[in-house]
């Protein structure tokens, strides 16, 4: 069984400096029996790490209109029924359940903080600019903020298909990017910058080995990488080759919209 000394001693054997802000994302129960659950992967990150963040998206925030721009991979008029279920966000809103118990379990710590966006929030530990540089606009500001300061991307049991950022380096890349409705206090808002799929993009991978680095923990492996490194390998992919990374599933709304913009080009 697992403890959350486990994690420590793993993660050290990374060799990472505890200085370097790091994006966590990570599956409890790919790693077997942990003694604690998933506050003893959190208390494993809080003991190793100066500054972390994680995704905490609550998709549950998200109306469907009945009017919208063109190519945005939304059936529009299709929410008529699940409109009805829509949760306005706010600050203590779970995250939702496919985000993972690890990154609800940091969300409600005493230590941690959240950022305010209604549909990609993130939360973190010492982290204050960083998630305060997020924006309805610009989502993904806090992980360039992330890769400026020479930050890491932590895959605790999981593979690049949650890697969220990817996602910023396909916006940095100037990938479309999708527009999304949310309810807040404020009434339904537009959210732009949107992200696609990411089922394809364990494709990287190979591109990433010789600046990865792996650790196996219980049942399962800690991946780290370079921030800078992911960003420039991704932006390298799409401009050789534009539709690099999307998914093969031919209904696919989001992939079939990126591909049928690059085809616009």
């Amino acid at each position: 069984m697992l403890t959350f000394r486990d994690f420590i001693a793993g993660i050290r054997e990374l060799r990472l400096d505890r200085s370097m802000p790091i994006i966590a994302h990570a599956s409890l129960s790919s790693f077997g029996e942990v003694r604690g659950g998933a506050e003893a992967l959190i208390g494993g990150l809080i003991s190793s790490f100066d500054t972390f963040i994680m995704p905490v998206f609550t998709y549950k925030t998200m109306i469907t209109p009945e009017i919208g721009p063109p190519n945005n991979a939304l059936v529009y008029g299709s929410g008529i029924d699940t409109n009805r279920m829509v949760e306005m966000f706010t600050p203590d809103m779970p995250a939702d359940p496919i985000i993972g118990a690890v990154a609800e379990t940091l969300r409600s710590h005493p230590k941690a903080q959240r950022s305010a966006h209604p549909i990609l929030s993130f939360t973190g530990v010492n982290a204050s600019p960083i998630l305060a540089s997020q924006t309805i606009k610009e989502p993904f500001l806090p992980i360039q903020m992330l890769k400026e300061a020479s930050g890491w991307v932590l895959l605790m049991g999981v593979g690049q298909t949650v890697n969220t950022s990817i996602h910023y380096a396909e916006w940095l890349a100037g990938r479309k990017q999708f527009v999304r409705w949310a309810l807040t206090p404020e009434g339904v808002v537009a959210v732009p910058g949107f992200p696609g799929c990411s089922d394809g993009f364990e494709a990287v991978t190979p591109q990433l080995e010789d600046v990865m680095r792996t650790v196996e923990v219980g049942e399962s492996v800690i991946q780290a990488i370079p921030l800078v490194n992911l960003a420039d390998t991704v932006c390298a992919l799409l401009k050789d080759d534009p539709v690099a990374l999307l998914c093969e599933r031919k209904d696919c709304e989001r992939c079939n919209a990126v591909r049928a913009s690059c085809a616009d080009r």
